[in-house]
């Protein structure tokens, strides 16, 4: 297992960001776009400065990329409000963080957004906690518990609250467990050394196999917005009653032709 996860990681690192064709973004099923969102997070994740002795590994999750893609078809300037509770968008997580980039279309690539996130940093005291500008997306993007993370890039013709733009593309990443409440993002010391029991190191960060599996997600619908769950009878209903109506037309012609006279 450690000799797969090795390899995995080496071959992750060997993809530089892609670049995409100046009239086409990619979707959130692209391989390369999830393979680059996952990579450079863990690339920033492994050198942060102080270094971290419980920093996570980060995987893809699915979920979080199509609550990141419902969101970011509003193109609004905006944190959505529904990550928190009452709402519970993810059945894994009770809330989740969130990053936004906008900019132009011709510039995005996801290694220049994420690294704008991160050279936050210059503006956080680690020893104090303070910031003396923005680095709440920095903070995020290398908070230590957060293990899961799902982004998706949308073409908008304006962006709300960002009205100087026009043409843009409008990046979100959502991340489970969400990260930016009052402590520090992670634990300084040596890499490695407090990371949860029965992890390894890989690249300076804490890996599991068990924790870093896509594990299997519930019900859950996902419409244009609001994300809500699925009521399982209604899902049970309609996957059942096709099959019903088509049986009982079959036997209703098969009764016809046995007994034309009924």
């Amino acid at each position: 297992m450690r000799v797969t996860l090795a390899v995995a990681a080496w071959m992750a690192s060997l993809v530089s960001s892609y670049s995409y064709p100046a009239n086409t973004l990619p979707d959130i099923e692209n391989e390369d776009f999830i393979k680059d969102c996952v990579r450079v997070h863990n690339k920033f994740r492994s050198e942060v400065n102080p270094a971290a002795s419980d920093m996570l590994y980060m995987t893809w999750d699915p979920v979080l990329a199509q609550i990141a893609k419902a969101w970011a078809r509003h193109c609004q300037f905006a944190h959505n409000s529904q990550l928190k509770p009452p709402y519970k968008l993810h059945p894994n997580f009770t809330s989740l963080g969130e990053n936004i980039w906008t900019g132009s279309r011709s510039l995005f690539s996801v290694s220049s957004a994420i690294t704008a996130w991160y050279n936050e940093m210059e503006y956080y005291d680690f020893k104090t906690r303070k910031c003396s500008k923005v680095c709440g997306h920095y903070t995020q993007v290398v908070w230590a518990d957060s293990y899961k993370v799902g982004c998706a890039v949308q073409s908008c013709p304006k962006v709300s609250g960002f009205e100087t733009l026009s043409n843009g593309a409008h990046f979100i990443c959502n991340y489970g467990p969400a990260g930016n409440y009052p402590t520090w993002p992670y634990k300084k010391g040596s890499t490695c050394t407090a990371c949860p029991r029965n992890d390894i190191c890989l690249d300076n960060l804490c890996a599991n196999p068990q924790r870093d599996n896509v594990t299997r997600y519930y019900s859950t619908v996902y419409p244009d917005w609001p994300i809500s769950s699925r009521n399982r009878s209604i899902s049970l209903f309609l996957i059942v009653s096709p099959p019903i109506l088509l049986l009982g037309v079959i036997i209703t012609i098969w009764v016809k032709h046995k007994y034309p006279h009924i």
